[in-house]
């Protein structure tokens, strides 16, 4: 394939192969013919010793629409790149004859046009010699030819096409007024194609082994295995559903999933949260249909390090019946939230949550522990009603969450204490309790401020 300088290494070419074959038509009308590729506006046509001109001037590039679509897509579900599908375009040229005396533009444009129809075809060969700068030194050419050298323009699939492309009285004249200049005797051709690729890391799948788990004893594959329903036909995640109809879990909670599929040999999840380094597998047991499994979060002390409040990605690894390769099913979002400590809570080491006001000028500051542990790159939000503050930094996970609020916080009265909300990345702490006929505050979730 070419690279992106081989439109200019086309124009490059056409000037070549005409500037060749005009030392004929020179020395018909005794004089030299000067061969261009620039804009038929910067031409000077007032000059009165103007030299004749052969122009080939670039007015349109389009795309090829036989190799529109080759090569696509370019890129996998993942956004990952598969291949560097080809940028296919036709070139459409305009060649002008420019001459002062009479009938010399004519026999210009005549030898021009006869020596196309002789070459309708830019052969490799032809390429590599328009564009060879030897025996000249490279560094002597300009650098818009030198750069034109590495095009690769003779490397790609398709041979360039030339061949004519009539133009009517009223697409000509739209044309020239386009150009902003005086109409000179021209013919319009068209070069086709030119494949421009890029030079990018691609993925490039491995041949096919075999379609399906092969038999021992017959050495053939299984095929094309098919499904009658409307069903996905490998293991598929669903949704998520909580305890108490919540939208999160807590540690000590269990978790259902629903999904199709999801029955077969070793079924085991994976959970991958963003900060952690090491993901989290658990053995399950799916329902005889194969429409769901549950499985617990763990409450001891490990897992107080072991997990971190914020959203999880969620995946079930199973050997589907008749198969003897393990399959991942597809990823959901698995959302785990904090837990303020706010009675102690012994088995574990943690201590109660505590406010106090102090200082000058006095502040509230409360701290409190969570469950699971909250990382130091996390960020953690405390709530008292509507008053929020941001946790102080800190150097490790075991150190309790401190916030401070101005002093402007009121002290809470005894009977209706401030309801509590602890956030962590965006996920609050469980503070409704849906399981009765309609939500709640749930009344532990609380923290008395003190004046």
């Amino acid at each position: 394939m070419s690279s992106p300088l081989a439109i200019g290494a086309v124009s490059a070419v056409l000037r070549n192969l005409l500037d060749n074959g005009m030392v004929e038509a020179g020395a018909a009308l005794g004089a030299t013919v000067a061969v261009s590729s620039v804009a038929p506006d910067t031409i000077d046509l007032d000059g009165a010793s103007e030299p004749l001109r052969l122009n080939v001037f670039l007015y349109q590039a389009t795309a090829n629409p036989g190799w529109r679509n080759a090569g696509l897509p370019s890129r996998n579900a993942a956004g990952e790149r598969i291949s560097n599908a080809p940028l296919a375009i036709d070139l459409h040229y305009l060649v002008t004859a420019y001459a002062q005396a009479d009938f010399q533009a004519e026999i210009l444009l005549g030898y021009a046009m006869h020596l196309l129809h002789e070459r309708p075809v830019l052969d490799r060969a032809a390429i590599r010699r328009a564009l060879d700068p030897s025996p000249l030194d490279v560094s002597m050419l300009p650098p818009a030819f030198q750069a034109l050298v590495a095009s690769d323009l003779a490397d790609q699939a398709e041979l360039l096409k030339i061949t004519p492309s009539p133009m009517t009285i009223d697409e000509m004249s739209k044309l020239w007024s386009a150009l902003q200049s005086h109409y000179r005797p021209s013919a319009a051709y068209q070069v086709s194609v030119v494949l421009i690729e890029g030079r990018r890391s691609a993925r490039s799948p491995l041949p096919v082994l075999s379609r399906g788990d092969v038999d021992p004893a017959t050495n053939r594959d299984r095929g094309v295995v098919v499904v009658p329903d409307l069903l996905p036909p490998v293991a598929t995640l669903l949704d998520i559903e909580y305890e108490a109809q919540q939208t999160s879990a807590r540690l000590g909670e269990t978790v259902v999933v629903h999904g199709v599929r999801l029955d077969g040999t070793g079924p085991r999840i994976r959970l991958v949260h963003p900060l952690l380094a090491a993901p989290i597998e658990m053995a399950v047991a799916p329902s005889a249909d194969g429409k769901r499994f549950s499985f617990v979060v763990p409450a001891d002390a490990a897992a107080q390090s072991a997990w971190a409040a914020g959203v999880w990605r969620l995946s079930l690894f199973v050997t589907p019946p008749g198969s003897t390769r393990e399959r991942q099913s597809n990823v959901v979002p698995f959302v785990l939230s904090p837990d303020a400590v706010i009675a102690a809570d012994p088995a574990l080491g943690l201590a109660a949550a505590s406010a106090t006001r102090a200082g000058v000028p006095p502040t509230v500051r409360v701290v409190l522990a969570a469950r699971p542990q909250v990382l130091p790159q996390q960020r953690a939000i405390l709530m008292l009603d509507a008053f929020e503050a941001t946790a102080e930094s800190r150097l490790v996970a075991t150190d309790l969450l401190a916030f401070v609020y101005p002093d402007s916080l009121p002290p809470s009265p005894p009977a209706e204490p401030y309801r509590l909300r602890l956030r962590v990345d965006g996920i609050d702490s469980v503070l409704l309790d849906r399981s009765g006929p309609v939500p709640i505050f749930d009344p532990g979730q609380s923290l008395a401020v003190p004046a």
